[in-house]
């Protein structure tokens, strides 16, 4: 059982708590940093794509887990992220800064979106959000002198220095490298007077503005924030797909999205990792149980949309702190161990408390 004993505001703002923290996560790097050399280009890709879902998770995290407002739109910053990216590299800018463009282009109408529907709290928010995902659902399909429409989009390769980038292993490092800066990011975002902020609203609104927290101002830019950070994995997911269409961007994919942090665990970034790789893998879990359960179940349409629900609701019940609340439970009940009593966690119901007053 390790004991840290703080005497000094250095310490509770330090990025790595104690020693143990360095090792394992020197340890988690190199096994990332190797990965591709050891595992197959199907299994390097489906690696890449959780990268592209973590750091569109974080996006999420930082407005849902951290500011306490619920988005079920975030598709539509995905998509925007993902079509600018094909948009401005088919017109020849280069793809460092076409990625950044595509995340600006994406952070710009989160601002925009922002400041009418953050007027809203609660159920009317997400209902507002839902109905921003299925207006940008619509342009996307009916903006064909950008989009194509559906007739699809085929995303052109990356290039850098000169040389095309087509293995599975390029899209992997270059995700591994944003994931890295976006967490990196984010987390010196929180330890900022903004983070606390954006804190101080999700746990309650009446005491962050009688703190001298300017409510419209902050929720604005935590909307444009996490719509920036969603926009660049769209940018990367793009490549990812290699060719658009505007279904490939709805209201289930939103509902993906917030199953991912939800699952992970609210209020943290470890979260949006564990629920990228729950979300990641849960398609093929699903595939395999097909081929197991009985045919009229196995065609129905809707299955997987009903899992995400069932999944969603059940983790609320019974485990409100996600996959990274039970791996702090299992790591504190090993540390004590014999003297871990069942009373230590208390089963409690987390809610978002975006619609306290």
């Amino acid at each position: 059982m390790r004991f840290l004993f703080k005497t000094n505001y250095e310490q509770d703002v330090r990025l790595f708590q104690h020693g143990g923290q360095v090792f394992w996560y020197a340890v988690l790097a190199v096994l990332v940093l190797v990965a591709p050399l050891v595992l197959s280009d199907y299994l390097v890709g489906e690696a890449a794509f959780v990268f592209i879902l973590a750091i569109a998770g974080v996006g999420l995290m930082l407005l849902t887990g951290y500011t306490g407002l619920v988005s079920l739109g975030h598709a539509a910053f995905l998509g925007i992220g993902a079509y600018g990216e094909a948009y401005l590299l088919s017109k020849g800018v280069p793809f460092p800064i076409s990625m950044l463009l595509a995340a600006l282009i994406a952070g710009a109408t989160g601002f925009l979106i922002g400041l009418p529907t953050l007027r809203l709290s609660g159920v009317y928010l997400a209902i507002a959000t839902f109905g921003f995902a299925l207006i940008v659902s619509e342009i996307l399909a009916k903006w064909e002198s950008v989009t194509r429409g559906f007739n699809g989009f085929r995303v052109p390769r990356i290039v850098m220095f000169g040389e095309t980038l087509r293995q599975d292993w390029h899209l992997y490092y270059i995700s591994l490298a944003v994931l890295v800066v976006v967490i990196l990011g984010v987390l010196n975002l929180l330890r900022s007077p903004t983070g606390r902020a954006f804190i101080a609203i999700r746990d309650s609104e009446v005491a962050a503005q009688s703190l001298g927290v300017n409510l419209t101002v902050y929720k604005t830019l935590a909307f444009a924030l996490s719509a920036a950070i969603t926009g660049l994995a769209g940018a990367l997911y793009a490549h990812k797909l290699n060719f658009l269409s505007p279904d490939g961007f709805n209201i289930i994919l939103s509902i993906q999205l917030l199953l991912m942090i939800v699952v992970g665990g609210l209020g943290s970034l470890h979260g949006a990792v564990f629920g990228a790789l729950f979300v990641g893998a849960l398609p093929s879990v699903i595939g395999i149980l097909r081929g197991e359960l009985p045919r009229v179940i196995a065609e129905q349409p809707g299955l997987e949309p009903l899992i995400f629900g069932l999944i969603l609701v059940l983790t609320i019940i019974f485990e409100p702190y996600g996959i990274y609340g039970r791996w702090l439970k299992l790591k504190l009940y090993f540390q004590l161990f014999p003297l871990y009593r069942r009373a230590t966690f208390r089963r409690t119901k987390a809610f978002l408390k975006s619609g306290r007053r």
